[in-house]
């Protein structure tokens, strides 16, 4: 619903952007330029109808005139064409960018390296990597027995699956233990509801099994024909059924081993490192654990590991006859324990490696036959460290830049010398690096490449902290291109934010953003709170009854930035997306005056009433995160921030909005209405264009370069404002 997050919450990636800083006396008067595009426009706003519907609770009655745009079948004809008809507003208000658009299109794509390949990765007894091919939307997958790719074979070609698809979206790839079998998800659709295949990679052919309305992945037994899914509540869109399927049956036939029936849990499926044990993990915003399987007996059922508490978050890797368990037991930012998996149903038993640091946050670990490896954060920065099992040595990781994004991905073998990580900074590249355990050694295995005439040395990046209006300093990241910004407050400045779910954006590279850069913009990430940048309290203390901090942090620093010269106060942009798209609506009802303009993405914006319906995708998952509204005390709160509920008679800064309307996370009609709404109440004359992907869902378009139509749009949106025009 409002982010992008699956089980365990992935962070979510949107190309987002929204829009710029205008003088508060700008807010009321009609620009020049504005009027003369309107003129050569000669277009009105599409205005929705005004159709009252009441919702009482707790004694408070709210009317929402436009509760008829929501249509769960998307095929009302009133509403398509409202939606179309604010498509074609937003092209005609736009259609003097075009050609910057065009422009932006080229310049993003020709950054990118069309024939690519990742860095291969071992799996078993083979080495798994992807390729991108020529003007190829999709990646196609390979498979070799070395990591040179001597006898290199394709396993699955998606823009082959594509073919004849508006949307397209493979998932959850996995091959069987003998590696005859490849298993994977399509969606169709951008529902995020997915048919599970099965393709033998000896003869080339689909088999027989088709698994429909499922989250698209799937974990192997041991046997080769035995795996288990998850099937999807097709109403709320909820993995909540872990069925187990037998190869050469019917669906009809699948045993149910698991089902969720708290609604507030989220639940996925893994496999040990040793492949010897299968998990279910469930997890709610504010707990998570895990049910264990044999992964060798075909009949065996899910054991929970401990019964679930409340408030207690665990998460279990195996090494032998040993469990290594990250938790919060007794430590606010998580410990590591250990235990042996005969005695792991008991908390008492289990024995603390890594005490709890009230500064220093236990993100995760990982595990291999004679090292483990652990992931901190403190003061907002990530490192890694490798402790010798047996010997108790330490070392730890070091790169050149003051502030980064560092993973470990690929890491599947217990047995194994060397580390895979992913590494990126604002001015670096993403990049994959072998670390030998034993010496700590780094070996570059690839850079992204960027084409054209990018050079690092022209971008610098700072780390700073500027004091919210309660005292606490927000931690902020920034980028410039040096021969471009002067910290004079003439430059223009784009603000991200996201601050929710605990998920944290570290600072990270984007060939995308070089083109507002080589333009002369300073872009800036909020580190609000609402995420984890400085710890498990610095997301408690952005999210329930805290709620508003998100948004008081984002506007603070905003002002800070102004204050400390490094944007024009007439030119600062702000962005966001899904619950970003909260932020963005929160913080244009606090604080219009400092923005020229925003570009909210598929918007959390109609927070009360979602929350208070349980048949919408996620909403009873994420009563930890938000509150339950049916509690009058979490309504009050809720409703005095909703971005919907608190749209008043007031100066909005210039708005693009946009969504998708096959969207499964935050439904369409949240940021239709609010547009409707916006339309109806703000007195100035600024821009509010809102933009529907017909044919996509949260993530936008599917490809990797459709989707940079949608970026190049949002660019020359915020580039136009700030008089930009090439």
């Amino acid at each position: 619903m409002k982010t992008c997050q699956s089980f365990a919450l992935a962070a979510l990636s949107l190309a987002i952007l929204v829009g710029c800083n205008k003088a508060p006396e700008q807010n009321n008067i009609k620009s020049e330029a504005v009027q003369s595009e309107a003129a050569v426009v000669n277009v009105t706003a599409p205005i929705a109808n005004k159709i009252p519907f009441e919702m009482t609770i707790h004694g408070d009655t709210r009317t929402d005139n436009y509760y008829w745009i929501r249509d769960d079948e998307r095929k009302d004809a009133a509403v398509i064409a409202h939606l179309n008809a604010e498509n074609t507003y937003t092209d005609a208000m736009l259609k003097h960018t075009k050609a910057l658009q065009t422009t932006l299109f080229e310049e993003l794509k020709g950054r990118i390296q069309k024939d690519d390949d990742s860095v291969p990765t071992k799996s078993g007894d083979y080495y798994y990597s992807s390729q991108t091919r020529g003007d190829n939307e999709y990646p196609t997958y390979v498979r070799s027995s070395d990591d040179k790719g001597t006898d290199q074979h394709v396993i699955l070609d998606v823009n082959e699956l594509a073919k004849g698809h508006d949307y397209f979206a493979a998932t959850g790839l996995s091959v069987s233990p003998n590696g005859h079998l490849l298993a994977y998800g399509e969606d169709t659709v951008s529902r995020r509801i997915y048919s599970i295949l099965v393709k033998d990679l000896k003869t080339g052919k689909l088999l027989e099994d088709k698994l429909e309305g499922t989250d698209g992945d799937i974990v192997w037994a041991n046997d080769n024909k035995t795996f288990y899914y998850i099937k999807k509540d097709l109403q709320t869109l909820l993995g909540y059924q872990v069925y187990r399927h037998t190869l050469g049956t019917s669906q009809a036939q699948d045993e149910l081993v698991y089902e969720e029936t708290n609604t507030s849990y989220f639940t996925g499926l893994g496999k040990s490192k040793d492949k010897q044990e299968i998990y279910i993990w469930h997890g709610s915003t504010t707990a998570a654990g895990v049910s264990v399987i044999d992964a060798n007996d075909v009949k065996a059922q899910p054991k929970r590991l401990i019964e679930r508490e409340e408030n207690l978050e665990y998460d279990i890797a195996k090494l032998g006859d040993t469990y290594y368990i990250v938790t919060n037991l007794n430590a606010v930012n998580f410990q590591l324990m250990t235990v042996d998996k005969d005695k792991a149903h008991d908390t008492a038993n289990w024995q603390t490696l890594i005490a709890a640091r009230d500064d220093i946050k236990l993100e995760g670990i990982d595990l291999f036959t004679n090292h483990l490896v652990y992931k901190e954060r403190e003061m907002g920065q990530s490192r890694l460290t490798i402790r010798n099992l047996k010997s108790g040595d330490e070392q730890q990781l070091s790169f050149n830049d003051s502030s980064y994004r560092i993973a470990t991905y690929g890491n599947n073998e217990l047995d194994n010398q060397n580390l895979r990580v992913y590494y990126t900074s604002m001015t670096t590249p993403a990049s994959s690096y072998d670390i030998d355990l034993n010496t700590g050694g780094k070996t570059l295995l690839k850079q992204q490449q960027i084409l054209g005439e990018f050079n690092a040395d022209n971008y610098a990046s700072e780390r700073l902290f500027i004091t919210a209006r309660d005292g606490v300093k927000v931690p902020v990241s920034l980028v410039y291109r040096k021969d471009k910004f002067k910290k004079d407050g003439t430059n223009p400045l784009l603000q991200y934010g996201y601050g929710s779910y605990g998920a944290t954006m570290d600072p990270s590279f984007s060939s995308g953003r070089l083109s507002l850069l080589d333009r002369g913009f300073v872009f800036a990430i909020a580190h609000i709170r609402g995420s984890q940048m400085l710890g498990r309290p610095w997301y408690e203390d952005g999210k329930l009854l805290n709620k508003k901090n998100t948004f008081n942090d984002f506007v603070d620093v905003t002002k800070g930035l102004v204050t400390q010269q490094y944007g024009a106060q007439e030119k600062i942009f702000a962005m966001g997306g899904s619950a970003g798209g909260l932020l963005m609506g929160a913080v244009a009802n606090q604080a219009p005056e400092l923005y020229q303009g925003m570009v909210a993405a598929v918007p959390f914006v109609d927070v009360v009433t979602t929350m208070l319906d349980a048949s919408l995708p996620l909403t009873t998952n994420e009563y930890g995160e938000w509150g339950n509204p049916n509690d009058k005390l979490y309504y009050d709160y809720m409703l005095s921030y909703s971005p919907y509920d608190q749209v008043s008679k007031q100066a909005y800064p210039n708005m693009l909005v946009t969504t998708g309307l096959h969207d499964s996370q935050v439904q369409y009609f949240e940021p239709a209405k609010w547009v409707a709404k916006l339309r109806e109440f703000k007195t100035d004359d600024n821009k509010l264009l809102f933009k529907i992907d017909m044919e996509a869902g949260h993530g936008g378009a599917s490809g990797r370069f459709k989707s940079l139509q949608d970026t190049a749009l949002n660019y020359a949106f915020i580039l136009d404002l700030a008089g930009i025009k090439k």
